[in-house]
């Protein structure tokens, strides 16, 4: 198989994983478990020889759990605008992340996935306290951090499982093609 259809069924692959980990955890009541922000680093990492391909999987997977919400569930796919803007954003933030990537090792990885985690957690949260839910004030700027914590430990957590997959997978397969080649080559 050429090396672009493989590209291009991992991005499928990608943007079908990002809605259905969003869909599926709606359903399983736990906070924020979707490995959303890994799928992204992810995505940066295997497409950073095509940005806009890296950018556009994972705001393709929200946005068609988006949709999934807002035609058929009672949770709202579209809510405020200035919400979407920061959790659309805290992807790409993700995505770039991974884009800077470079053949990393087991930490690093695990760094990364940590560290796209952290931007999602950062960027959502800012943009609840754009909305004003807390006033628009040192103090509400604080408070909306602090009541994001709880929501972080299953962010990080669903990060860490989903981007350990991903790149587990991806270093086995690696792995794989080098012991073929080097058989094939003997």
């Amino acid at each position: 198989m050429k090396h672009n259809n493989i590209k291009v069924l991992l991005a499928i692959f990608l943007v079908l994983m990002a809605a259905t980990s969003r869909i599926m955890n709606a359903s399983l009541h736990v906070p924020n478990i979707a490995p959303i922000a890994a799928i992204s680093l992810f995505s940066g990492f295997m497409f950073s020889d095509n940005r806009r391909l890296a950018f556009l999987v994972p705001l393709l997977g929200q946005f068609l759990a988006d949709v999934y919400f807002q035609l058929f569930t009672a949770i709202p796919g579209f809510y405020d605008l200035a919400g979407q803007f920061f959790n659309y954003g805290a992807l790409i933030a993700a995505t770039a992340l991974g884009t800077g990537m470079k053949q990393p090792r087991a930490l690093t990885t695990l760094g990364y996935i940590f560290g796209a985690s952290t931007v999602f957690f950062i960027v959502s949260n800012f943009g609840f306290f754009a909305h004003g839910w807390n006033g628009y004030s040192f103090a509400g700027l604080v408070k909306t951090y602090v009541d994001g914590v709880p929501f972080f430990k299953y962010t990080a957590a669903g990060d860490m499982v989903g981007g350990i997959a991903l790149f587990g997978s991806y270093f086995i397969a690696q792995q794989l093609l080098v012991k073929k080649a080097t058989k094939v080559s003997i």
